[in-house]
């Protein structure tokens, strides 16, 4: 059975840091395609980083550039998200995704996953 289990949320204050982790169970990695996704309340779900599979690329919205890093630790089979600079804007649930369909490059479109984390919870306090 796959399973993505998710780590690493909480409170923190504007300006500060936390990382991510998902680990993926069940099934190895290296190479597919891997997401991060939020949502915060009252609002739909949005993609915003992801990494093609092989570790060869990857993408960010432009409201987490230059703050957020997607990375990928295949030997672990778990991929993280290090959020800095961190805003009262990016308080959402969490979700990671990963692509086991094979696709070679990473979408942030959610239907372009097939097994999802359980989310955590990012609360931005100022």
């Amino acid at each position: 059975e796959v399973q993505l289990v998710e780590s690493g949320g909480g409170l923190v204050q504007v300006g500060g840091s936390l990382r991510l982790s998902c680990a993926l169970f069940g099934f190895a990695f290296e190479d597919s395609a891997i997401g991060w996704f939020r949502q915060a309340p009252g609002k739909e779900r949005e993609g915003i980083s992801c990494i093609n599979a092989g570790n060869n690329g990857t993408y960010y919205v432009d409201s987490v550039k230059g703050r957020f890093t997607i990375s990928r630790d295949n030997s672990k089979n778990t991929f993280y998200l290090q959020m800095n600079d961190l805003k009262p804007e990016d308080t959402a649930d969490y979700f990671c995704a990963v692509d086991l369909w094979g696709r070679s490059f990473c979408s942030i479109t959610s239907s372009e996953y097939n097994y999802w984390g359980q989310g955590t919870q990012v609360t931005v306090s100022s």
